[in-house]
This record gives C-alpha cells, sequence and structure tokens, in this order.
C-alpha cells in the first residue's frame, strides 16, 4: 500500500521537430520552449538529452534545496554553484542506463558557516526530484497513435 498522497500535477508536451529533436512545451506560457536532441549517431546533438535535462533537474533540485535552508538560517549565499558529472554504464542487456550522478554544490558564504552546518544533515530530504530519483518512479506509459 502506497503511502504517497496526491498534491497535485502539472503537464508539458512535446512534439518531434526533426530527427531525434523534440520541442518541449510546458504548461505555463512564460516558461520558453526547449529543444531537446539525441547525441549522434542518432540525433544532431541540437540540445540537451534527457539524461543531460534529468542531471540538471537533480542539481537544480539540490541547489535550491540547499539555499532555501541556508535562507531560512540568515545566511544568504553570494553564489551557489554546482557541478555534475553523470556516469552511463550498460546494464546486462547491454542497453544504456544512468549508473550514477554526483553533484558538487558550491555554495559562497560570507562569514560564519553555521547555517550551512546546519543544513548538510537535512537539505536533500526536502530535494522533489533527487528524493523521486533515488526512490524509484512509477512512470506509467501509454501510446496513442493519431
Amino acid at each position: 500500500m502506497s503511502t504517497n498522497h496526491p498534491a497535485g500535477t502539472f503537464d508539458l508536451s512535446l512534439e518531434l521537430q526533426s530527427g531525434y529533436a523534440f520541442e518541449i512545451t510546458f504548461d505555463k506560457d512564460h516558461y520558453p520552449r526547449l529543444r531537446a536532441d539525441e547525441p549522434a549517431p542518432l540525433g544532431e546533438d541540437s540540445g540537451p538529452n534527457p539524461a543531460r535535462l534529468l542531471a540538471a533537474a537533480v542539481a537544480d533540485c539540490l541547489a535550491a534545496s540547499l539555499l532555501f535552508c541556508l535562507q531560512k538560517r540568515g545566511q544568504r549565499p553570494t553564489g551557489l554553484g554546482a557541478k555534475v558529472i553523470v556516469e552511463m554504464v550498460r546494464n546486462e542487456a547491454r542497453r544504456l542506463r544512468i549508473g550514477h550522478i554526483d553533484v558538487v554544490l558550491r555554495p559562497t558564504l560570507d562569514g560564519a558557516s553555521d547555517g550551512l552546518t546546519a543544513c548538510l544533515d537535512q537539505f536533500e530530504d526536502f530535494c522533489v526530484v533527487t528524493q523521486s530519483v533515488r526512490q524509484g518512479l512509477d512512470v506509467r506509459v501509454k501510446v496513442e497513435a493519431a
């Protein structure tokens, strides 16, 4: 029995542009459209591929969670960067998969780092994307032919 309770939804859409390039349209008109593409030999590498988008989402969520925690403790970082390294692996069936994602967050703090120390034990727990990926996702797929 699942302990998860629905808290809302959002939607986005993809439309094939050419080759393996898709234009992603988000559910809010003020969000810019995004082009995603596969690297060669499948695509033309004209935009980030899904693995890169997932890695960016994980790192962005972690950075935002850390920033929120720091601000809640009265610290105002003068900067916050992240470096992400993704290792791609092949499974037993030789299918390409994400082996692991390494994220290094680099906050720039003025003064004492008491807030940072307090945040280190808890900020990851508030990152929606990272915690969802760590637990695994229920991805339901449906194909509707036009």
